[in-house]
């Protein structure tokens, strides 16, 4: 949950108390306001480096207890390596080191200069911020004793020579750190908490913040026809939901940009049940929902000029009486028909159903969809990348550039007739499993069958990267919240 620390900015000065973080680089460069935090520290500092040879690599950190006499508690210097060499994601990598190395601090002065004595940008100052406000992240809402080891809130007050300036790009970048922390926290929910029902009632919240919120139930599903996505929700008590959320912050009448969510709430495989070991993180399987729902708190609180359509379907899958057999054949609404022959391939199930509706009723210039699809994209990529499929070589080099701005890396990945081919069933228009070969490859292709009039589009398949993805200097939680700062990225650089 977001909200343990506060950010502030103030004027570039020595500070006079608490704890205070300080920067240096490889050569052990001190700036001239980080060596006034007292009349010894210079000589302190190059001591406490050479006993432990601190070098100044990058994000590593020397930890200082202050002496008597010093006015601060504690200094923590973190080296940046070469700084010239930093780029944007680099920065904010470093407010994450800052916030880690915070620990039970209620109050914390950042000296934020560069150790090059180049100015430093206000973009850069609110990365740091938003890096150190995404690290202090934690899911702890159903514990009953509180980690001592952490404070409760802490007060950080970044020092820097662009302070106003930096203030208002923070405004910006914390409405993205709120959507980073909203899609989080409906990923680590634990699925007896978080169905469809209310994952569609914390949706209805961003009303508050501009955002147009309709909701379709079981009904409303039925009459729009969709087949494959009701299947899918067949074996579950919980009754579905699609959520369809607009943000119109540009141009009247301007066509919106579409992203598109896989929500399943917990995925048991359904009749195809999946092992037991590990069924546990499939309270993690609507990671594309959530990203998408993120991505529209953010658009919304920071008031971005840009039309956007979001939609995500919410289905629970089990294995029940009702539920669906391999085998079995379903229509969906865009009048295809499907063999599901594995009912543990049902994401494409539900995303085949929301991308018609979404392009009926919208219209869109562009479609995004993400979805934690299938194992065979960790198999292929591990968890550094999700895999980007893609019809269109300008968006999927744009969703690139912004993977790299962020942090938030993407690889493409092949689309072709001889993959196509592998869907094709003998019984319907085509079957929902392609084999065991290229199977992230084969469940693109499915989708990309639902995309009408070769629309712009993107399928991101973040299986490796939404959920139990390796810690990171901004993430140790186990839902990373991947996605909401690439897609925002791409608002920015493409739709604004």
């Amino acid at each position: 949950m977001a909200g343990t620390v506060q950010i502030g900015f103030s004027k570039l000065a020595t500070p006079a108390r608490g704890t205070v973080i300080i920067l240096t680089d490889k050569s052990l460069k001190l700036t001239e306001t980080a060596s006034k935090i007292a009349e010894d520290f210079p000589e302190t500092f190059k001591k406490a480096a050479d006993a432990v040879k601190f070098e100044g690599g990058v994000l590593k950190t020397l930890d200082i207890l202050a002496p008597a006499g010093w006015r601060v508690d504690r200094v923590v210097a973190i080296g940046l390596g070469d700084t010239a060499k930093m780029n944007a994601n680099d920065w904010l990598r470093l407010g994450g080191t800052i916030g880690g190395a915070l620990g039970a601090a209620t109050q914390a002065t950042v000296v934020l200069e560069r150790c090059d004595g180049e100015a430093l940008e206000p973009e850069q100052a609110a990365a740091v911020a938003q890096g150190v406000v995404l690290s202090s992240y934690a899911f702890d809402r159903y514990k009953t004793k509180p980690d001592k080891e952490k404070a409760k809130s802490c007060k950080v007050t970044i020092s820097t020579a662009v302070n106003t300036a930096a203030a208002r790009k923070w405004k910006i970048e914390s409405a993205v750190a709120d959507g980073v922390a909203f899609a989080r926290d409906l990923v680590n929910e634990p699925a007896n908490i978080l169905g469809p029902v209310e994952f569609a009632e914390r949706l209805a919240a961003l009303k508050k913040l501009g955002v147009t919120v309709e909701t379709l139930d079981e009904k409303a599903l039925g009459r729009s026809k969709m087949g494959a996505l009701l299947g899918v929700a067949m074996g579950s008590v919980r009754p579905p939901r699609v959520v369809v959320m607009k943000w119109s912050g540009g141009k009247a009448n301007a066509k919106p940009v579409a992203f598109v969510g896989k929500g399943v709430v917990f995925d048991t495989g359904g009749i195809s049940i999946k092992p037991a070991a590990g069924m546990e993180d499939m309270k993690g399987d609507m990671g594309g929902a959530a990203a998408v729902s993120g991505l529209m708190h953010a658009l919304a609180a920071r008031k971005a000029k840009a039309n956007v359509v979001g939609i995500v379907g919410l289905v629970e899958n089990m294995p029940d009486g009702k539920a669906q057999r391999p085998g079995d054949i379903v229509k969906s609404m865009s009048g295809k028909t499907i063999e599901v022959l594995n009912t543990d391939a049902e994401g494409r199930l539900v995303l085949a159903d929301i991308l018609t509706y979404i392009q009926k009723k919208a219209k869109p210039t562009h479609i995004v969809d993400l979805a934690t699809l299938t194992g065979a994209i960790i198999v292929a990529l591990g968890h550094h990348h999700a895999g980007m499929f893609s019809n269109n070589d300008e968006l999927a080099s744009g969703l690139a550039a912004a993977g790299i701005e962020t942090g938030e890396k993407v690889w493409r990945m092949p689309l072709g007739p001889e993959y196509d081919k592998m869907i094709e069933s003998k019984n319907a228009d085509m079957k929902n499993i392609g084999g065991r070969w290229a199977g992230a490859v084969t469940a693109a292709q499915f989708i990309q069958r639902f995309i009408e009039n070769d629309t712009p589009w993107a399928h991101l398949d973040v299986a490796g990267t939404a959920i139990g993805s390796p810690a990171t200097e901004t993430n140790k939680s186990w839902a990373s919240g991947f996605g909401v700062r690439l897609l925002d990225a791409i608002v920015r650089a493409r739709f604004e």
